[in-house]
């Protein structure tokens, strides 16, 4: 199987290199100091599930020296999803099949407006890992797993196909029966936890053992999920407790990326998480007056910064 990972970072870096090190064929793109500890180095993962090292790695800067694959697994950040979308011409034959992890529920139909909606696999990746510098991918939490479908769910060959390599990978696969309720019940997790925590600098623990903060989380959740159901994704009626119910589990000290990334001035997926509560609530209709107050706080703190994603 060929596989091409667009955005080598954390999320990109394990799944791939999980594939890897299983016999497949996969090519890595990236840049930088990375890109060269990749050539000269290979790839090393540190992870709960096992360690690996792969010290043969595939990687470039130019997707043009690829060629051709089976599936890209598209794990760049949302602000960088544009010029990663760009690249994927030279990657594409007819059957490949892109596999969009980002974080939010509109990556899919950016992608699929350069590729087509047939070529596309929304995805989600449920774990935690990052650059433990060139070359290194450091996992510390979360499931690794990867969640996926066809765009209108129904079971296919290639599904199949890249459920069983991962599977055979050490990478738990899941296909689930509706991929667009699993996107919008992980958005409706991330994004109030994400634009609260990142107004307040406070972690979870503080956030769901405040009597006023937990009351303002569990509402941005119902926008949610009122924004969801109104753009017609089947949402159960008690996601909202059954999520906060979730939200009692998380490390009481943990944060989310985007809390960490706006704090750190650096750039966010402001726009793909509370932004796109904004936008789809306009679109459809529906008041989210607790997103858009976060939204609106968060984007002048990114204007002051400067850190805005391109």
């Amino acid at each position: 199987m060929k596989i091409a990972v667009i955005g080598a970072g954390g999320i990109g870096g394990y799944f791939g290199g999980r594939l890897a090190a299983a016999g497949h064929d996969v090519s890595f793109v990236a840049r930088g100091a990375h890109l060269g500890a990749l050539r000269s180095e290979g790839l090393t993962v540190e992870s709960p599930a096992g360690d690996l090292a792969v010290p043969r790695v595939r990687a470039t800067d130019d997707p043009r020296d690829i060629g051709e694959v089976d599936y890209v697994l598209l794990a760049v950040k949302t602000w960088q999803l544009a010029p990663a979308v760009a690249a994927l011409a030279p990657l594409m034959g007819a059957g490949t099949a892109v596999v969009t992890l980002q974080n939010g529920v509109e990556a899919p139909a950016q992608v699929a407006e350069a590729v087509g909606r047939d070529a596309v696999l929304p995805g989600i990746a449920k774990i935690i890992a990052y650059l433990d510098g060139p070359g290194r991918v450091r996992h510390v939490g979360g499931l690794g797993s990867l969640t996926f479908a066809e765009w209108d769910n129904r079971a296919t060959a290639r599904v199949e196909r890249l459920r069983a390599a991962l599977d055979a990978s050490a990478v738990t696969a899941v296909v689930p029966d509706d991929i667009w309720a699993e996107l919008w019940a992980k958005f409706l997790f991330v994004v109030p936890l994400g634009g609260l925590g990142a107004v307040t600098d406070a972690p979870f623990g503080v956030l769901r053992s405040r009597p006023g903060t937990r009351r303002v989380l569990a509402e941005g959740m119902n926008e949610i999920r009122r924004v969801g159901q109104a753009m017609g994704v089947e949402l159960a009626d008690d996601i909202v407790e059954r999520t906060m119910a979730f939200v009692d589990q998380q490390p009481a000290a943990g944060t989310s990326s985007l809390q960490r990334d706006i704090l750190s001035g650096r750039p966010s997926e402001l726009e793909a998480w509370t932004g796109a509560v904004v936008r789809l609530g306009a679109r459809t209709g529906t008041a989210t007056p607790v997103n858009a107050l976060l939204y609106e706080v968060l984007s002048l703190r990114e204007a002051r910064t400067g850190a805005t994603g391109p």
